[in-house]
């Protein structure tokens, strides 16, 4: 029986993000570029301006954010967000909030890229670190990401260059691929069926499993947490 599912609508997660306003070498401020393999992910701008710069096969993009935009990609979009201004954003993310529970693979430059303890030597954030010093890790992360991240805009074999990181990428995340099926299973493919059964029930006449209704709400369960992109508020959501 399926129809009790608790969690977001559609197995989605939810964050708000404050862009980061560190300057880069290329004279802009913002976030760390990175791809999610197999999570769409959507922002719904609430305050400041900005931009999100896009990579795919189609080539490099730019979409402006302003307050009211709401702007989404789907896996293998490399997006890297730019602050112009306080760019506030309320992320909404597929699977139950994978792509901030490891669907995700930052830009690094290709020597980075070759097993995952080399690429997490080079991105992981102690949780037990002074504040100070997650600063400077989620920096010069970010700043190592703009590497990798400019290497493969300027390439003249572009699509050659981004099939080589989408391929070095997949290495890297293979050994969690079950325990994301497993996230998949609870949320997104739970609250799908969900729908379809409670959709049986209805044709049935039967409205018994609307006397389960619930309600819920949450407070982040951590603030200012230093992401890819900028400062967090995660909730702990099923």
């Amino acid at each position: 029986m399926v129809s009790g599912y608790g969690g977001l609508p559609g197995g989605v997660a939810v964050s708000h993000l404050r862009v980061y306003d560190w300057p880069a070498a290329d004279g802009l401020h913002g976030g760390t570029p990175h791809m999610h393999l197999t999570c769409s992910e959507g922002y719904v701008v609430t305050g400041g301006r900005g931009a999100v710069q896009t990579l795919t096969a189609s080539g490099y993009g730019v979409t402006p954010l302003a307050p009211g935009t709401v702007a989404w990609f789907t896996p293998g979009t490399v997006h890297r967000l730019v602050d112009e201004g306080d760019l506030r954003i309320t992320v909404l993310m597929q699977n139950s909030g994978l792509p901030e529970a490891g669907d995700a693979v930052l830009t690094l430059p290709p020597e980075y890229l070759t097993d995952p303890g080399t690429y997490a030597a080079a991105t992981v954030i102690p949780a037990d670190a002074p504040r100070e010093e997650q600063a400077r890790i989620a920096r010069a992360r970010r700043d190592l990401a703009l590497e990798g991240y400019r290497a493969l805009r300027e390439a003249a074999d572009g699509p050659a260059a981004l099939a080589a990181f989408h391929r070095s990428a997949a290495a890297l995340v293979e050994p969690r691929l079950a325990e994301w099926r497993e996230r998949w299973l609870r949320g997104a493919r739970a609250a799908a069926q969900a729908t379809g059964e409670q959709l049986d029930r209805l044709s049935d006449g039967d409205v018994s499993y609307l006397a389960e209704a619930a309600v819920r709400a949450e407070q982040p369960s951590s603030q200012g947490k230093f992401g890819m992109c900028g400062w967090l508020d995660v909730y702990a959501l099923p």
